[in-house]
């Protein structure tokens, strides 16, 4: 196993895959999430690229430290596995709260970044997202993560697919609950506190974006991915009809031909250059 350690003594559990030669590519995951949400992607991004999966701070084999958590830190974090996986800099890939630390590390470490994907995310509070957030962090810790996860399991997957593969996201739920409680809260709270600072420097991101979104996705909708298109100069939207929140696994196939449509032209334009 490989860890790297923050800035603030925190063990973070880090993986590398695929082509150890090949451009580096960071990919973070979401809300109480673990690395294995990018099971589906890895196949993919091996062939070509070298691949840096994490655990965020308070999931999976990372520390999952008592008290505050904070997504400046956790963009931090991002930064420390980069350095212990020995990258300068990495395409970066974030999902839902992984996209907006991938959006900090931008705006904090442009050196870092080469290229970015924002996916199933947002770059500002909406009242009725923070009630929720706020409701999921009261239910979790009165009742325990796995009535969570249950309970929430339709904001992240389209209707069609819950119909159809109920009793399979149920078998799936570990999955959802790797984080403790006192950690998923903790992760919830670093995002209500998190101010507008970073969406007023989008328009100061100067690498290739591409924005993805589901066109069944509830939980941020494609209006939060055209808000993040329209701030970032010269970034890309695209949308993958029939895809919820989830749609990195639920969609996979259609993610990961927009992802690496997206690399290998970045990739291409900056060898050339």
């Amino acid at each position: 196993m490989a860890y790297a350690i923050a800035d603030d003594g925190i063990r973070l559990h880090y993986d590398v895959f695929g082509r150890r030669r090949g451009e580096p590519v960071l990919l973070i995951q979401g809300l109480g999430a673990d690395s294995r949400g990018w099971l589906a992607q890895r196949r993919a991004i091996g062939r070509r690229y070298c691949g840096i999966v994490f655990d965020n701070r308070g999931v999976g084999r990372s520390a999952k430290p008592v008290g505050s958590y904070d997504l400046e830190q956790m963009a931090n974090d991002a930064v420390a596995v980069l350095d212990a996986a020995g990258y300068e800099s990495a395409h970066v890939i974030g999902a839902s709260m992984g996209g907006v630390i991938a959006q900090i590390m931008t705006v904090r470490h442009p050196q870092r970044v080469r290229s970015l994907v924002l996916a199933c995310t947002a770059c500002r509070h909406l009242g009725w997202r923070r009630e929720l957030l706020e409701d999921w962090a009261a239910l979790a810790q009165g009742q325990g993560m796995r009535v969570f996860a249950n309970r929430s399991m339709r904001w992240l997957v389209g209707p069609r697919s819950l119909r159809r593969f109920w009793p399979a996201f149920g078998a799936l739920t570990p999955l959802a609950i790797s984080a403790p409680t006192h950690a998923f809260v903790g992760q919830v709270n670093a995002i209500l506190d998190q101010d507008d600072s970073v969406r007023e420097l989008l328009h100061t991101v100067g690498v290739p974006t591409l924005v993805l979104v589901g066109s069944q996705d509830i939980l941020t909708p494609q209006a939060d991915a055209e808000e993040i298109a329209e701030l970032i100069p010269d970034a890309e939207l695209a949308i993958v009809r029939g895809g919820a929140h989830g749609f990195m696994v639920e969609n996979f196939p259609a993610f990961n031909r927009l992802v690496l449509e997206f690399l290998e032209r970045v990739t291409a334009e900056q060898t050339a250059a």
